[in-house]
This record gives C-alpha cells, sequence and structure tokens, in this order.
C-alpha cells in the first residue's frame, strides 16, 4: 500500500515537473509610490497630502514557432484592480492586443506633447480639457504593425464602445442603448532614414469613428475623434504641437450646454539638463463650437474655452525622483463662478521600485 502510494506520487511529480518545463515563463512585479503636497490658491485644500501606489505584475512566454506573450495586469492606488492586458508578438506580422481598457487605440495619444513630468493638465488642476479617446476606455482588439520606413500603424476595435473588464466565459450585457462598435485608426511616423537631422522627429494621425443608435430624447448621432501632432528632439531640448477635435454627435436641437464638437491645440517644451534633471512648459486647450440654438446665455458665450498651462521641474535620484509644478487653469468646469480661473502648486517625491 504505501509502497503504491510513493509509486503514485513519484509519476505525479514528473508529471508535473514536464508541464512546467514545456510551459515555463517568467512573473515580474514592478511598481511604485508617488507622495505629493498640493497648495490651490485661493480654492479650498483641506489636507494637502496625497499618496499614490502602483503595483504591475507582467508574465510572458514563448511558443515553438517563436512568437511571445505577455500578460500585464495593473493595480493602482490601493492595489486595487485597474485593468489587464494580453499582448502577443508575432514576430514579423506585428502584435495583437487585448485589452481591458487601459488606453488603447486612439487614446494612447491623446497628447504626446513633451514635459519633464506630466501633461500640463495632469498635474492636479484638471479644468475639464476634453481628451481623444477613441475606443481606448473599452475592452477592445489592437493591431500593431511592423515598422517599416519608418511607420507604424495601429488599428483597435471595440464591438461595443464602454463595455470593459469583462471577465472570461462573459458578456458585458447591454451598456447603454446607444452604444454600438467603435473603430481606431492611427499613424506614426518616425522618418529618420538612418538620418541623424530627422531621428528625433515624430508625426502622429489618427481618429475614431464610433457608431451610435440615434435617440430621440437627445439627437445624438455617431461619434468622431481626431487629432494630428508633432514632436521634434534637436539635442537636449525637445518640442511638440498638436491640434485635436471631438465630433459629439449633438444635433443642433440637442440639450443646452453640448456642443456640436470640440477643439483643442495643445503645445509644449522640454530641456533635459542632462539625464537626471529636466525642465518644461507645457499648453492645452479646448473651445467648444457649434452650441445649440438654446445656449443664450453669455456666461456661456464667454466662457466656451478652457485652458490649463504648467511649468513643471524634475530630478532623478536613481530609484527615487522629486517633481515640482506650477499650474494655472482658465474657466475650470466651463464656469465664469467665483473661482473658475485656479492656480495650484504641486510637489510630488516618487519612489519606483
Amino acid at each position: 500500500m504505501n509502497k503504491l502510494s510513493k509509486i503514485g506520487c513519484s509519476a505525479l511529480c514528473g508529471s508535473l515537473a514536464a508541464i512546467s518545463a514545456a510551459n515555463a515563463g517568467d512573473l515580474t512585479v514592478t511598481g511604485g509610490a508617488d507622495m505629493t503636497w498640493i497648495s490651490l490658491g485661493e480654492a479650498v485644500t483641506g489636507n494637502p497630502i496625497g499618496m499614490g501606489s502602483n503595483l504591475t505584475f507582467t508574465g510572458s512566454g514563448e511558443a515553438d514557432n517563436g512568437w511571445t506573450w505577455d500578460l500585464t495586469i495593473a493595480h493602482k492606488n490601493g492595489v486595487a484592480y485597474s485593468a489587464a492586458k494580453v499582448d502577443i508578438g508575432m514576430g514579423g506580422l506585428g502584435n495583437l492586443m487585448i485589452n481591458q481598457g487601459d488606453g488603447n487605440g486612439l487614446g494612447a495619444y491623446d497628447d504626446k506633447m513633451p514635459t519633464a513630468w506630466e501633461e500640463a493638465w495632469g498635474t492636479g488642476l484638471n479644468p475639464d480639457v476634453q481628451l481623444v479617446g477613441g475606443v481606448g476606455a473599452s475592452n477592445n482588439l489592437q493591431y500593431t504593425s511592423p515598422k517599416a520606413l519608418g511607420t507604424t500603424i495601429v488599428l483597435a476595435w471595440a464591438p461595443e464602445v464602454g463595455a470593459s473588464d469583462t471577465a472570461d466565459k462573459a458578456v458585458s450585457g447591454a451598456v447603454g442603448h446607444e452604444q454600438k462598435a467603435g473603430y481606431d485608426a492611427v499613424v506614426h511616423i518616425n522618418p529618420s532614414f538612418g538620418t541623424e537631422a530627422l531621428s528625433g522627429l515624430n508625426l502622429y494621425l489618427g481618429g475614431s469613428f464610433r457608431e451610435k443608435t440615434k435617440d430621440t430624447a437627445t439627437y445624438q448621432q455617431d461619434q468622431a475623434d481626431g487629432t494630428a501632432q508633432i514632436t521634434l528632439d534637436i539635442g537636449p531640448v525637445s518640442l511638440g504641437y498638436g491640434v485635436s477635435a471631438i465630433m459629439t454627435g449633438y444635433e443642433a436641437r440637442g440639450t443646452a450646454g453640448k456642443p456640436d464638437f470640440y477643439k483643442s491645440h495643445m503645445y509644449g517644451v522640454a530641456f533635459n539638463v542632462n539625464d537626471d534633471l529636466a525642465f518644461s512648459y507645457g499648453y492645452h486647450d479646448t473651445r467648444m463650437e457649434g452650441l445649440t440654438t438654446r445656449d443664450t446665455s453669455k456666461m456661456i458665450e464667454d466662457n466656451r474655452s478652457v485652458e490649463v498651462s504648467s511649468w513643471q521641474a524634475s530630478y532623478t535620484l536613481g530609484g527615487a525622483s522629486v517633481r515640482i509644478a506650477d499650474v494655472k487653469a482658465k474657466n475650470v468646469g466651463w464656469t465664469n463662478a467665483v473661482q473658475a480661473d485656479r492656480n495650484a502648486t504641486v510637489v510630488s517625491v516618487g519612489l519606483a521600485f
């Protein structure tokens, strides 16, 4: 009896070892913590101390034909589950990614301006600038082509925009009777052609189309986003400029305060003193266009535009970094109410592992 048990365990262990060898892979964990102090000028701040923690789990493997795969699971503040994605590398055929909605497609190109730390609108004071997003916030499939002649093409598709974080063997159910499929396409060109003069030039051109079922209450139609941006690195200096537009899908008979579209422009300049010290200035604004005939108040006319600008500096000491940003915003929340024009100073210490 005991002998038979021993033989059985040995056979089982051998089988498990064989399975482990056939499916060998790697699992890594990276992360960091950000501690901040923020002053909001004349606005009520309350307790100015903040902290963010992030963990990223990455698993990888390889098939016999040389194709690879990477699973990335993101946990943000307080180890709260954020999203997961599986990226399959198909060699010369490009990459195919299944994503739960952490910024694929056009959403990954909402603002490519150079910066020492964060985008102008991402440092504690967001006046509600409108960013292109496409299908990036939904469960989606994304294909990335191999780079050819300095050009990479990114295509993303979501069967139903708005559906995200759906488990295996499950469906999202109805997200909303207006939601239908969405399609993104982005072209990234780095036209260096082997020349040093153009190696730091990057061009981004992207668009998104999202189908909508007409709603007789809001007269909402199909939606579309688009952006065109350019960045250029010249030695230690990085420059950038871009424009974007969002077609909301609201007709002229729609709800007050719902414009036909938003248009934005952005620019930034960064100076890298050395590998550790950098300074930057960034700007981003959004303007309402095609307001409905119901928007007759002077407040709306005077505040059709919101904007934000930010001076930033960052210094890195190995795995630690110190960042500071001075931010100013105009017409926060699309209103001319008291404190609609605001400013903030943010000091951040980041620790990475």
